[in-house]
């Protein structure tokens, strides 16, 4: 029997300022929440300019407490009028000087259930990361939400296999991957990277990424954001390169079953022979 879990993916051009930017991914939500959509996800740092383009402490005040920071308190609200689990990444303070690249995950019913923290920050021309967040701590949390399990992996993190590996061994059904990412630099991985992901874990991956060339550089960021089931093949079309985009999907949770009964990728691991890759 199928199980479907109906999921959101929002897609944004820099509108200016945070609040713009904030009343924006709110109107997405709703409409989200009008086609039926019971899971949803922002892009990175959804709410600023991806400011990481520069590297200026002045952005430093783009940071919130989560979850006592407005934002977070905002989207509680919103999740529990929309019954509909929302991920929503922000610019974290956890202390003054103390900054992280993270996503809170709010339940159906307006409750926090926790955050991840990116954990792989990049340091290289246009993604001057490191000057502005401390790498994650909170290892790769698994949330236990109104649509089943579910986990977050950021943008750069999409790169390395083994946050990927973790979130399944968590029991991930749903993996999400808010990212801001340009043309030029990994265009031609954006549709190779995740659905490789979904097909190794076995398990769904949402991928978001912002689109437009925004004041602070020259990064083209290209959207596309889409869906991918675990036998890596897009569920519905690619959203669009250049303009903002509510991309609601069905997904059908049997095909979960279905694969890891045919590739039986969880049973065959060696974990007793991958040692080295923890002490290269």
């Amino acid at each position: 029997m199928s199980e479907i879990v109906r999921a959101a993916l929002v897609q944004q051009r820099w509108a200016g300022d945070k609040e713009s930017m904030t009343a924006a991914a709110v109107a997405h939500i709703a409409t989200a929440a009008s086609q039926g959509a019971q899971v949803l996800c922002l892009q990175e740092l959804f709410y600023g300019p991806y400011f990481c383009q520069v590297q200026d402490a002045d952005y430093y005040s783009y940071t919130e407490q989560i979850p006592d920071g407005p934002t977070t308190k905002l989207m509680c609200e919103l999740a529990e009028r929309h019954n509909m689990v929302l991920v929503v990444p922000m610019y974290e303070e956890e202390q003054p000087g103390v900054y992280y690249n993270t996503a809170a995950v709010i339940d159906a019913d307006g409750t926090y259930l926790g955050k991840h923290r990116k954990n792989h920050i990049p340091q290289v021309k246009g993604f001057w990361e490191k000057f502005y967040f401390r790498p994650g701590n909170l290892g790769y949390p698994v949330f236990d939400t109104a649509v089943g399990k579910i986990g977050v992996y950021i943008c750069y993190e999409r790169h390395f296999p083994e946050g990927w590996r973790a979130l399944g061994l968590g029991g991930a059904r749903i993996v999400f991957n808010p990212s801001a990412t340009s043309r030029g630099l990994s265009e031609y991985l954006w549709r190779l990277e995740q659905p490789a992901a979904a097909v190794a874990n076995e398990y769904f991956v949402g991928t978001i990424n912002r689109v437009g060339v925004e004041p602070l550089g020259d990064n083209d960021f290209y959207g596309q954001s889409y869906f991918v089931d675990p036998r890596g093949q897009a569920v519905g079309e690619y959203a669009s390169d250049t303009e903002d985009e509510v991309v609601v999907r069905d997904l059908d949770m049997a095909q979960l079953t279905e694969v890891r009964d045919l590739w039986q990728f969880y049973r065959d691991r060696r974990p007793d022979t991958y040692g080295p890759l923890t002490s290269a």
